[in-house]
């Protein structure tokens, strides 16, 4: 957008809340755009960066919160059932993730051993808790939670560090390495891992963010 010059020298431009309501800045590129919304199944786009600024879905919100749900039950369970048996030489061992991310558990690799835990078990289970927390009361017509818009900017902040995906493609290579070492046998957390994994991506491709974030700041009036 243009900025205007007073004696030569660029002045900040001013812009009123009702001004600032009716613009949307692309999150990659920080084009600005005039605010229109699409219909549901349409989507904006940016046409610098073709980033997606808006996508609407019908009952996006409740199939958010059914995945969500879904995942916090398969993220406990795939920490508690075995997640690989090792068979060699006559001796077998079975491990669960939260075995496997807590072996190291004395010296300075305690850190890196919760830090492990922390980024494939209790920061994608916090995000889903968190947005269970907002989600719901704005899926039921409520009124938002306390702390709401803190509590979503949280799950997003956490985005980059929830590393199930990561976890899961260090596991495959660890697995190729192995095979020719050992017999590997696939526990039933090793399944739930890899629906886990499906679902969070899939969550994220259902949130339209603006939406939520509209819906936080503009509730409806009962």
């Amino acid at each position: 957008m243009p900025v205007a010059k007073v004696d030569g020298v660029p002045q900040t431009p001013y812009f009123s809340r009702g001004t600032l309501e009716k613009l949307i800045v692309c999150p990659v590129c920080d084009a600005t755009y005039q605010l229109e919304r699409p219909r549901n199944g349409e989507q904006a786009v940016c046409v610098r960066c073709h980033k997606v600024l808006i996508a609407p879905r019908r009952k996006a919100g409740a199939q958010i919160i059914a995945v969500a749900v879904a995942v916090v039950v398969l993220i406990i369970a795939a920490s508690v059932f075995p997640f690989l048996q090792i068979s060699a030489g006559g001796r077998s061992n079975a491990v669960s993730i939260l075995d496997a991310a807590l072996t190291f558990t004395e010296g300075p690799l305690l850190v890196l051993s919760l830090l492990t835990a922390g980024f494939i078990i209790f920061v994608p289970l916090l995000r889903m808790l968190l947005t269970l927390y907002v989600l719901v009361p704005v899926v039921l017509d409520r009124p938002a939670a306390r702390h709401a818009i803190p509590a979503f900017r949280l799950s997003e902040a956490l985005r980059p560090w929830s590393m199930a995906e990561i976890f899961a493609l260090g596991c495959a290579v660890a697995l190729v390495k192995v095979a020719d070492l050992a017999t590997v046998s696939f526990g039933p957390a090793f399944w739930m891992f890899g629906v886990l994994v499906v679902l969070v991506i899939a969550q994220d491709g259902f949130m339209c963010k603006w939406s939520v974030w509209n819906s936080l700041e503009n509730p409806k009036k009962q």
